[in-house]
């Protein structure tokens, strides 16, 4: 079981295929996991590094919730990188990890070759709607923590937001169920705290310092995300939209073929 130990935090990664490294960053509830039928789908051509980030999957929950900020999940994959011997990767992030990915390559460009961005968003430019969203996401982790994993799960994955996957076969639920209730209430709590949307100001308006190519992609029920997604790629310089229809907010769950699809011809591309 392959760990990185960084900032007192012990973070569980696995490392698929080989080729140009791509490191692949889930979303809220999820694991690096989530990114298997990805990396399969590409084992020939790219080495595809899926990361636990903190207080999910198998790394660590930290005492201080500030440890899961994006601000330190950008520290532990470069910390990664650096492991692996990658100087530049492609990145991709979904949803949470989306927004971690924004930051890592505002931050480090020269790091990051090409940038894959799932229902992800630059952040909440109103200073009002952040504040009531830290306040929203205060309730969710004592909730979690009151109520415990599958108690939370239970409200969690019932949101208009994840709406679609009642279409999905019910052993294929059944399994993403079962991997996201492998999460603790400490570390969703955590994740909750230090990585909220509301915890970082927005980066809207330095989309435009991002050079490299963007693939955006996300579901066509996904009416929030759909909006911000078109938004993002009238502001990137170098992006590409997808939206893939009868999808929501999870495309690569819902559609994991037609996902690895359009991510290995994006990652193909010169």
């Amino acid at each position: 079981m392959p760990e990185l130990e960084r900032a007192g935090l012990a973070l569980h990664y696995e490392v698929h295929g080989k080729g140009r490294p791509l490191i692949a960053l889930h979303g809220f509830t999820g694991s690096g996991a989530d990114f298997l039928p990805l990396a399969r789908s590409l084992r020939r051509e790219t080495m595809t590094v899926c990361l636990d980030l903190p207080g999910h999957g198998r790394s660590g929950v930290p005492e201080d919730p500030a440890r899961c900020s994006l601000a330190e999940t950008a520290a532990d994959v470069l910390a990664l990188a650096d492991e692996l011997g990658v100087t530049a990767f492609d990145l991709l992030g979904y949803s949470m990890g989306g927004r971690a990915a924004l930051r890592l390559a505002l931050g480090h460009p020269q790091r990051v070759r090409r940038l894959v961005l799932e229902s992800a968003s630059p952040g909440i430019p109103s200073d009002a709607d952040r504040l009531a969203r830290l306040e929203s996401d205060e309730g969710l982790a004592r909730d979690v923590e009151e109520r415990g994993v599958t108690a939370f799960l239970d409200d969690w994955l019932a949101m208009d937001l994840f709406r679609t996957q009642s279409t999905l076969p019910d052993e294929r639920r059944a399994a993403m169920r079962a991997q996201r209730a492998l999460n603790t209430a400490a570390g969703l709590a955590a994740s909750l705290r230090g990585a909220g949307a509301g915890q970082d100001p927005a980066v809207w308006d330095e989309l435009g310092r991002i050079r490299q190519r963007v693939l955006l992609i996300g579901g066509m029920e996904d009416e929030k995300y759909g909006a911000i997604l078109t938004r993002m790629a009238e502001v990137l310089p170098n992006a590409r939209l997808v939206r893939v229809p009868r999808v929501g907010h999870n495309v690569h769950l819902e559609r994991p073929r037609l996902y690895a699809d359009y991510v290995g011809e994006f990652l193909r591309q010169s």
